[in-house]
């Protein structure tokens, strides 16, 4: 995708390999491509496919499931309180309100909640400007961390602010930036 992107801000058109890629990838990232140009395709593909921060990845998973114990996580392997709409999709919450018929969605594995959630955020247009922020980061050469993406997650929970507060709280007392940059070697 970046070879595409740089081939095509140095003038050259992406052949029919490339663009049957760019449309794939533009498929699974949830896009409209038949209504995007070929520029805001590769605009677009490039703020979506990147990567989220293992630790705001796994402040996150702690905080949505009880540290792993909660029923959603010990059942359904969803560590993030993922939502889904169709009946039987999922496991039903407990103290759902009347007259709602979401279901806190059901994995086969905790690798798919944890692609869902990378998906969903990397997708979902609650999640904008978090993308946004991270193309600024990645335009400015300045790191990508969980604190400082953690800032466009506002609209994750219905606690906004305090719960983006929360988060970044938790990557700081657990040394998570430090700690997966060392795992991780970036």
């Amino acid at each position: 995708l970046l070879e595409i992107a740089a081939a095509w801000g140095a003038g050259h058109e992406p052949g029919w390999f490339e663009v049957a890629f760019l449309e794939d990838l533009g498929v699974r990232y949830r896009l409209d491509v038949e209504s995007l140009s070929t520029e805001e395709l590769i605009d677009t593909l490039v703020e979506r496919v990147d990567v989220i921060p293992r630790s705001l990845v796994l402040v996150q998973a702690a905080k949505e499931s009880g540290w792993g114990s909660s029923r959603f996580a010990r059942s359904a392997n969803n560590l993030f309180g993922q939502w889904c709409f169709e009946p039987g999709c999922g496991v039903v919450p407990r103290h759902r309100p009347e007259g709602k018929t979401h279901e806190v969605e059901s994995f086969d594995t905790v690798r798919e909640s944890v692609a869902s959630y990378i998906r969903n955020l990397n997708t979902h247009k609650s999640y904008h400007n978090l993308r946004k922020l991270r193309a600024r980061l990645r335009k400015a050469e300045q790191p990508l961390t969980g604190r400082r993406l953690a800032e466009g997650l506002s609209r994750y929970s219905e606690r906004g602010e305090a719960y983006v507060r929360e988060v970044q709280i938790m990557i700081r007392q657990n040394d998570l930036e430090t700690r997966t940059a060392a795992v991780t070697g970036s």
